[in-house]
């Protein structure tokens, strides 16, 4: 199907993702060609880049005609996708993890006169920054366990259409269909857990984990009271040391009332700083089996998809596309999302290594096209020009 060894490896993922059935050979075609160019080491998110870079046969139009124009269903192939991840994960005998998180792509903000903005951007409030910043945000669900995650699903979080990023986490819950043979808990940081969105997950059955705000109110002994007011009168010989991976913690577990919910909530700090509400990390668990230690495990995984964004603008360019219109920009999302699926399902790792191990396939490959072809008698010049090199 294609010249280059490594460009078989993508066909054959697309395969055993049932896509090859759903989705015609041009668009398949295409697909390969950006995978290939989106795990290439230096690429920058244009679509010179995917010509160039994945040796693209076709006029670098039909790049821009693909994203913006072209007949193809991204819903489905997200669907393909995350029905092979729920396949994929279910097999681990361990408990299944579910972050909500979201990102900006931050782009230019475009003077009075662009007359062809990127379509979807506004102001948001970026935590990272401290301050507003112009781009796409994304409310993103990663699915995990401690040995394997995969991004599962986005959604844009546009204000015009007075949807909230808690309506969206929820939408994007629902439609999660996992077996109930192993444990899922939800994990979210302090932006996320408000009663809307807790009463979603309990009614579906998935306990949640979360970080909570200093100032959340608690009752104990039925007296309302903030958290961080709360941690003054917790006195050293009330907690306990608890060791999670590399850090100990000293450990206050409350359990009681917390905004109309009987749920348990730790109190921790860590173990080399004092007890004071500054250093203080709150933790919600709506699961009040679980003990002081597995309650700090299971949160210390939100921290995976931090990391996925990490690496998928830098290494990805999640944030580096110039498609303008905004159904070009939902597609080239999906095609980040496969192209991080495809790295990390070829490495068996993370997604990381997964590049590492793509991009070591395409030199041998392109070593042996380069072979083969000098084995043929193929005049150089010909060679340099499949290459884009003449």
């Amino acid at each position: 199907m294609n010249r280059f060894a490594h460009h078989q490896g993508i066909y054959k993922f697309f395969f055993t993702l049932g896509l090859t059935l759903q989705l015609s050979k041009p668009v398949i075609k295409h697909l390969i060609h950006i995978v290939d160019a989106l795990t290439t080491k230096g690429f920058s998110g244009t679509l010179t880049d995917i010509y160039h870079w994945s040796f693209h046969p076709n006029h670098r139009t039909t790049l821009s005609h693909f994203f913006t124009k072209s007949p193809w269903d991204e819903e489905r192939l997200l669907g393909k996708l995350q029905e092979w991840i729920l396949r994929r994960i279910e097999r681990k005998n361990q408990p299944l993890f579910v972050s909500i998180d979201d990102t900006i792509c931050q782009k230019t903000k475009p003077s009075s006169r662009a007359t062809h903005a990127i379509e979807g951007c506004d102001w948001h409030d970026s935590h990272k920054d401290h301050q507003s910043v112009w781009g796409h945000s994304l409310v993103w669900l990663m699915v995990h366990t401690f040995t394997q995650a995969f991004p599962f699903s986005f959604c844009l979080y546009d204000k015009k259409t007075g949807r909230s990023k808690i309506d969206l986490a929820i939408e994007m819950l629902s439609s999660l269909k996992v077996k109930r043979d192993q444990p899922l808990y939800v994990l979210m940081d302090s932006w996320y857990p408000s009663k809307q969105l807790i009463e979603a997950c309990l009614k579906k059955g998935f306990p949640i984990i979360a970080m909570l705000k200093t100032n959340r109110i608690l009752y104990p002994n039925g007296i309302a009271i903030q958290a961080k007011q709360f941690a003054r009168y917790i006195e050293l010989k009330d907690t306990r040391l608890v060791t999670v991976g590399q850090e100990r913690y000293r450990v206050y577990r409350y359990e009681g009332a917390i905004h109309g919910l009987d749920d348990a909530v730790v109190l921790a700090w860590k173990a080399d700083q004092p007890l004071t509400p500054e250093h203080l990390h709150v933790v919600l668990s709506t699961d009040r089996e679980l003990g002081d230690e597995e309650i700090l495990r299971y949160d210390a995984q939100r921290w995976t998809i931090e990391c996925f964004f990490r690496q998928a603008k830098d290494q990805l360019k999640l944030d580096g596309y110039r498609v303008r219109h905004i159904r070009a920009v939902k597609r080239y999302w999906a095609v980040v999302l496969l192209a991080s699926v495809y790295s990390i399902a070829e490495s068996q790792q993370d997604l990381s290594a997964g590049l590492e191990l793509l991009r070591s396939r395409k030199g041998h490959s392109l070593v042996e096209f380069i072979y083969n072809a000098a084995k043929q008698d193929i005049p150089i010049n010909v060679i340099k020009k499949q290459l884009y090199v003449a």
